[in-house]
């Protein structure tokens, strides 16, 4: 049955029902699934079955996807040097004309007996919200409750789940593949997932790292730096203002005396309190703000200055100090190729909507289309012409 998947990932055939009608006829894909003419082939009902039982409860998926990626390793596929990560947004199997403003919904026991629903609760009950534990969703989906109400999809406005995917730079083999909510904190939060993951199974750990400016923050930069892999991301930094006034890069940073001196001389001095989890703040005094020439550039409506530090400025220093690099330009042009890898599963593979609901449905759409991009590649690679012996 597993097999019977990859053919059908493989083909677009999405409807299992079709599916087997099609094994069922066509002798390559009896030879490849190791059916014989006689044998019958699977009902299409017992996928269902076997989904929601052995086939989660084994985790044969992602089994199955890596032993693909380890069989990419050894064919020398995979380099471990550069990984890419990025994320592209799934249409899920929920109408977006159907549903309820905000999470309190007094769930009746015919809903909660279906699985999507079952899951949705269960990860709330256990202080894990499948969607985002900060913030409320304007909008949530009685029948499929994990997936996030989005913009950024195809359609103006729809529910969705976030395929994410890391990749080695050198060939585009898919070395880990996570399904989020399309939230992009969870997307940030599936790369560390997915670099430690990688890190325990295969043993790989890049030197650097390539993504969009959404990887950017200062708790992702910090992590990457903590893992020692380079960061050639774009920093996430809002602190440039467009007002006139002075900005965080107009006060310089007195590393050894922990201020910041103002365009004036003055010092802006910190508590060391850590607020929000993630920002320290410098603030002047009132007194030398007050008197200075240039407190209309600089404060015209406030009584002094304050300058936010993240706590990993340290990082995000870093990571500004290696853009422009010959390296880290390199990696911009090659992250380019997990867009490929979207779009060949979007427009190859028909993967452009979920069949499967709730967040362990879209983890294993997403795992049998991973797969099958690397099934792709290893057999390229299997399928090349070794070189010509030179002539004597």
């Amino acid at each position: 049955m597993i097999r019977m998947l990859l053919v059908g990932y493989c083909y677009s055939i999405r409807s299992e029902r079709r599916l087997c009608q099609e094994v069922e006829i066509n002798l390559a894909y009896r030879w490849f699934c190791r059916l014989g003419l006689e044998d019958a082939v699977p009902d299409h009902s017992t996928f269902s079955v076997n989904r929601h039982g052995w086939f989660r409860d084994s985790d044969v998926l992602r089994s199955v996807f890596e032993t693909v990626v380890h069989r990419c390793i050894a064919v020398g596929l995979v380099s471990g040097e550069g990984f890419a990560v990025d994320a592209s947004v799934i249409e899920a199997d929920a109408s977006r004309f159907v549903r309820v403003k905000g999470t309190e919904i007094d769930w009746t026991d015919e809903q909660q007996a279906q699985r999507p629903v079952r899951e949705y609760l269960e990860a709330l009950d256990g202080g894990h919200s499948a969607i985002n534990p900060r913030h409320k969703p304007k909008a949530l989906s009685l029948t499929n409750p994990s997936a996030a109400w989005t913009t950024r999809g195809r359609n103006k406005v729809m529910f969705g789940y976030s395929l994410n995917y890391l990749i080695d730079m050198e060939n585009a083999v898919i070395i880990d593949v996570q399904a989020t909510p399309t939230r992009i904190s969870r997307e940030v939060e599936a790369t560390e997932t997915m670099i430690d993951r990688t890190s325990r199974t295969f043993d790989l750990k890049p030197r650097r790292i390539a993504g969009d400016v959404a990887y950017g923050t200062g708790k992702m930069l910090g992590w990457l730096r903590e893992q020692q892999i380079e960061p050639h991301i774009p920093v996430w930094d809002k602190a440039r203002r467009d007002d006139g006034t002075f900005s965080r890069g107009d006060f310089s940073l007195d590393q050894d005396s922990n201020v910041y001196v103002c365009p004036n001389g003055k010092t802006l001095k910190t508590t060391g309190k850590v607020h929000d989890g993630k920002t320290l703040l410098y603030r002047s005094s009132k007194h030398d703000c007050d008197p200075c020439p240039l407190k209309i550039n600089c404060c015209p409506r406030a009584p002094s200055r304050k300058i936010p530090r993240d706590i990993n400025e340290a990082a995000r220093d870093h990571a500004r100090s290696l853009k422009g690099s010959e390296a880290y330009n390199q990696s911009a042009r090659d992250r380019k190729k997990i867009e490929r890898l979207f779009g060949e599963a979007k427009g190859i593979l028909a993967m452009t909507r979920l069949r499967l609901r709730g967040l362990s449905g879209a983890r294993d759409e997403f795992l049998l289309t991973a797969t099958v991009q690397n099934l792709k590649r290893l057999i390229k690679h299997a399928s090349r012409s070794p070189p010509r012996p030179m002539m004597a």
